[in-house]
């Protein structure tokens, strides 16, 4: 019984509705493709010997498509193997301007942010604390949040990212839309100096169905769904639009109503039961109008 449930997971069928609802709403990680390669080009930047002008990474997708994750994966495995944390993780402040980058910066160290009208000491402890905490790696998360102010500024956030690799041995790893990529490529010198990882929307493919497959052996429902049989595995598409976190939003979702209703699996009914709406279509969405 329970076949198609992977062996750590077919316990969770004997407990209680609201612990197997937990289990399935826990946030897990899709070890994929693209996620291991990323994950490998980051372990040769912090096994890389030391160097003045340092190499980073872009790591540039759509929105909801995993890109977080991945970072915050690598970032978590290598602090629990080290004995000092060589891998930071900014998560790049909403609104323009140098002091929003460098109060990203300051809160990431978990430093006092203090006046946010001083950049210049804001600069003079970013220096001490990347002096004292020795990164190898700088992951700046949503990085297109710093591409959207004064020309002067973005200029001055550049210059800082040039800056730690030849001042620290830093090598900085920019995560955002496809903004970061136009804009690192803008020029030449700036270009030479990251490579590219691209998190692209899944395809209708093979690989799409074994990542159903892989979903449907973590979710404890005593009933095989079939996930990656069609029509269930093309609704499932079409919904996500080939959206790493959709696909396992939708899937979660279906699989939390499944374990109510006392269905025991999904099906192509309960997913048109959701009333689910693909992140194109939510402004267009006939609830928004009820908002207005």
């Amino acid at each position: 019984m329970a076949d198609h449930l992977l062996d750590h997971v077919r316990p969770y069928l004997d407990q209680s509705m609201e612990e197997r609802i937990a289990y399935i709403l826990a946030p897990r990680w899709v070890g994929h493709q693209v996620a291991l390669q990323a994950h490998e080009r980051l372990a040769e930047l912090l096994a890389r010997p030391p160097a003045l002008r340092t190499r980073g990474l872009m790591l540039v997708g759509p929105y909801a498509n995993g890109k977080t994750m991945i970072a915050e994966r690598f970032a978590v495995e290598r602090l629990r193997a080290a004995e000092r944390q060589r891998v930071w993780v900014v998560q790049t402040r909403e609104g323009a301007g140098l002091a929003h980058f460098y109060g990203s910066i300051l809160q990431a160290l978990r430093a006092p942010v203090g006046n946010n009208r001083d950049i210049g000491r804001k600069a003079e402890q970013i220096d001490h604390l990347l002096g004292s905490l020795k990164p190898r790696i700088l992951i700046f998360d949503e990085f297109h949040n710093a591409l959207r102010g004064r020309a002067r500024d973005v200029e001055a956030v550049l210059a800082f990212l040039r800056r730690i690799g030849r001042q620290f041995d830093i090598s900085p790893v920019l995560i955002g839309e496809v903004a970061v990529y136009d804009f690192i490529n803008e020029t030449s010198e700036m270009a030479s100096r990251f490579e590219l990882q691209a998190v692209p929307r899944w395809q209708y493919s093979e690989e799409f169905l074994t990542l159903l497959d892989s979903l449907e052996g973590v979710l404890p429902l005593a009933r095989a769904s079939d996930l990656s049989d069609e029509p269930l595995a093309r609704t499932i598409f079409q919904l996500s639009e080939g959206l790493i976190g959709e696909i396992v939003a939708i899937v979660t979702a279906a699989a939390v109503a499944a374990a109510r209703l006392g269905a025991e699996r999904i099906t192509k009914s309960g997913l048109e039961a959701l009333h689910y709406i693909p992140v194109s279509k939510r402004r267009r969405a006939p609830l928004r109008n009820e908002l207005l």
